[in-house]
Formats: structure tokens, C-alpha cells, sequence
């Protein structure tokens, strides 16, 4: 049965990635993005999230089937924050109504592998208190010391908490709608292969998250776990951020669950 989906950061990476396998499998997929789309909208600004919301719900009369939130930024800047918490919370908060009226509704978040790294828990605490000001100011205070990188593993560790704290609430259990993250490893990105193609970057990398399984992967691979995920098939699994990494996890945290 032909599904409607909503992917944002559909214009590259694993978004895109996503969008085309659910389309070649004859489902109806709506894509946002900045630009490129069938809807351009900034997530990083209330006008684009207020944007997204309302022409989704042009397009698709009110109703949707999904919704996976990929777009996402990697930058040591506290736009991440805005783009990767604030922007994907308001991305499932806001289209919840629709995936409401939907048929064997579903909800999904891209995260990181990243989440497992060291944070700074002033920006994760802003941003589950869902005070959007208080965590850019905190981000701006990492990267004013020189660690901008927390900016993003805080940002993917906020909203993977957000997803655990989300998913068993009324608004969503309660309504039949699971709410997951996939937490991908590194992916083969027109962000990341620059980096992998510095030996001395790639050694950083490597070590950050060894990834035994492998190795790196591209962005299709993880297009049949996020179907699956937000498919009918999909029953109980939810609040779960299901790590895509190659075993990066494992290795990292090892046997602690």
C-alpha cells in the first residue's frame, strides 16, 4: 500500500538517499529542504518551521502517513543547534497533527553516533527545557573556548533524549505513533569525504568512531532501516535511538546497555 511521507534534508545525503528508495517502492514522498524541493524552508528560523507546517498541510490536505526528520548541519557554530534540536523538534511537534489523521502513522529522527561523545550539558539542558536562546548562547560560549565540536554531539545527544522523553507521552504512544531515532555512524557525504581524504583527518575520524563492521557507509544503506522503521510493519519499537555504525557503539560504550 502507497504511503505519504514528509523527509526533510531531502535534497542530499541520507535524506535524498531516503526519498528515492521510498519512491522507487511506489510511495509518495514530499521533500523539504532549503532548496531544490517541494517545499524550501529554513529550519533554523520559527518563520521556516511555521513555513514547513503549513505547506505541508496544503499539499497533503492534512494528513500524512510519515515523517522523517534528517536535515541536519555539522558546523561549530550554534546554527546547529537550531537546525539540528530546535528545528527537527518542531519539524515532528508541528506535523504530529498530520500523522495523526494518517494511516499506521510514524515518526523518525536522523541522530548520531555523536550523541555518545563528551557534550556540554549547558546547551542540552537549554534545549530540553526548550528555551531555543538559552542554548545558542551556551553554544556560543563552547565555541568561544575552542570546542565547537560539542556544539554537534550536544545538539544529536538533546535530541535523542527528546526522542525517549517524547515517544512514550500520550501525544505520541498514546495516539499509536512511534517516535525513533537512527543514530548513523560516518556516512559517505560530500561533508565528510574532504575530511576522509586528509590522512590525518581520517586517522581523527577512525579513532572517533571505529566503525569494525564494514566500515564507512553511504547513504542508501541506511534508507531500509528508516523504511522499515516508519512502516506499517513497525508495531512496538519506539523511543529507541537504533545506532547504524558499523558496531562504532559497541566499541565505544562497550557492553553497557
Amino acid at each position: 500500500m502507497s504511503r505519504t511521507y514528509l523527509i526533510t534534508g531531502a535534497a542530499s545525503g541520507i535524506g535524498k538517499a531516503t526519498a528515492d528508495s521510498l519512491r522507487a517502492r511506489g510511495h509518495t514522498v514530499i521533500g523539504a529542504d532549503l532548496k531544490d524541493s517541494d517545499i524550501c524552508a529554513d529550519l533554523a528560523t520559527a518563520e521556516g518551521r511555521a513555513e514547513l507546517a503549513t505547506r505541508a498541510r496544503e499539499i497533503t490536505g492534512g494528513r500524512l502517513d510519515a515523517v522523517v526528520a534528517c536535515a541536519g548541519i555539522a558546523h561549530p557554530d550554534p546554527l546547529t543547534v537550531r537546525v539540528n534540536y530546535f528545528g527537527a523538534v518542531a519539524t515532528l511537534e508541528g506535523l504530529r497533527p498530520l500523522l495523526a489523521a494518517g494511516t499506521d502513522p510514524r515518526a523518525l529522527v536522523i541522530g548520531s553516533i555523536d550523541a555518545v561523545h563528551p557534550t556540554d550539558p549547558a546547551i542540552v539542558a537549554a534545549a530540553l527545557a526548550g528555551d531555543e536562546e538559552a542554548a545558542v548562547a551556551a553554544s556560543r560560549v563552547v565555541v568561544e573556548r575552542g570546542e565547537g565540536h560539542l556544539v554537534y554531539s550536544s545538539s544529536k545527544a538533546a535530541v535523542s533524549r527528546w526522542v525517549r522523553r517524547a515517544a512514550i507521552t500520550d501525544a505520541w504512544a498514546g495516539a499509536g505513533i512511534p517516535l525513533n531515532a537512527v543514530g548513523p555512524g560516518v556516512i559517505l557525504t560530500p561533508m565528510t569525504l574532504p575530511l576522509l581524504d586528509d590522512p590525518e583527518m581520517r586517522a581523527l575520524v577512525e579513532q572517533a568512531v571505529p566503525m569494525p563492521l564494514h566500515g564507512h557507509a553511504r547513504p542508501e544503506q541506511l534508507a531500509p532501516l528508516v523504511a522499515w522503521l516508519t512502516s506499517p510493519e513497525n508495531t512496538h519499537v519506539t523511543g529507541q535511538v537504533v545506532f547504524a555504525d558499523g558496531g562504532a557503539d559497541a566499541v565505544l560504550r562497550g557492553d553497557r546497555i
